[in-house]
């Protein structure tokens, strides 16, 4: 066995004590005056969105999502939303779970603050193509509702992802949302099952979406026979 060298040894427990204080730190600012945090959260966010070293924007949006994620009220899922359309993989990743876990506990809260970014978010946003794939994983009866407004959106990315939301959500009585779009000619790129890009129509996507609902609907009213 390789015999563990004094710089290992001074790093893990090192390591721990950082965790440690991590976690400290973290509750302190949790318990401190919501009506002085929030803006402080709102500002420290819009700073890391802005940072150039994208280390040091992963590792502030990470913790910055941790802590919004404990909070209630709307402008902590504003600014997980904002997060979420950042350009940052591992701080998108970290707001998307915290919304998700928002959504589980207080799915009114989410679902107003996803309202909220079909109107302020521009087009182009990744976080109106993020925002689907979230809302199906949540078992709420108004996923459905708030997926069909982005069917009706202009982006085209934002609706391809509804699209798809909707299959793998498995919510087979919104095959009718979908006929609308079955004309749609805009194009979006899409990665297929074996990872090989393409374009396709809007009107193709959903049409074959559709196909599968309405598959899914028949097989569960025949009892999968």
């Amino acid at each position: 066995m390789t015999p563990v060298t004094p710089a290992l040894s001074r790093a893990l427990p090192a390591l721990f004590d950082a965790e440690r204080d991590v976690r400290r730190l973290h509750a302190e600012v949790v318990k401190s005056d919501h009506a002085v945090l929030v803006p402080e959260l709102a500002s420290a966010v819009s700073a890391a969105i802005r940072l150039e070293d994208e280390d040091e924007m992963a590792l502030r949006l990470v913790r910055l999502s941790a802590l919004l994620g404990e909070l209630e009220g709307p402008i902590a899922v504003d600014l997980l939303i904002d997060i979420l359309g950042c350009d940052e993989p591992e701080g998108r990743h970290a707001a998307g779970e915290a919304l998700q876990e928002l959504a589980y506990d207080r799915f009114k809260e989410v679902a107003l603050g996803v309202e909220r970014a079909l109107s302020r978010v521009p087009e182009g946003n990744l976080a109106l193509s993020e925002l689907p794939y979230l809302l199906a994983e949540v078992p709420e009866p108004g996923v459905r509702k708030l997926l069909a407004r982005f069917l009706a959106h202009k982006d085209p990315e934002a609706v391809a992802a509804a699209i798809e939301a909707l299959v793998e959500s498995g919510d087979d009585g919104s095959a009718g949302l979908l006929a609308p779009l079955e004309q749609d000619t805009r194009e979006v790129q899409l990665e297929d099952g074996e990872g090989e890009e393409g374009r396709v129509t809007l009107g193709e996507l959903a049409s074959e979406a559709r196909k599968l609902l309405l598959a899914m609907s028949e097989q569960r009213n025949t009892g999968g026979r």
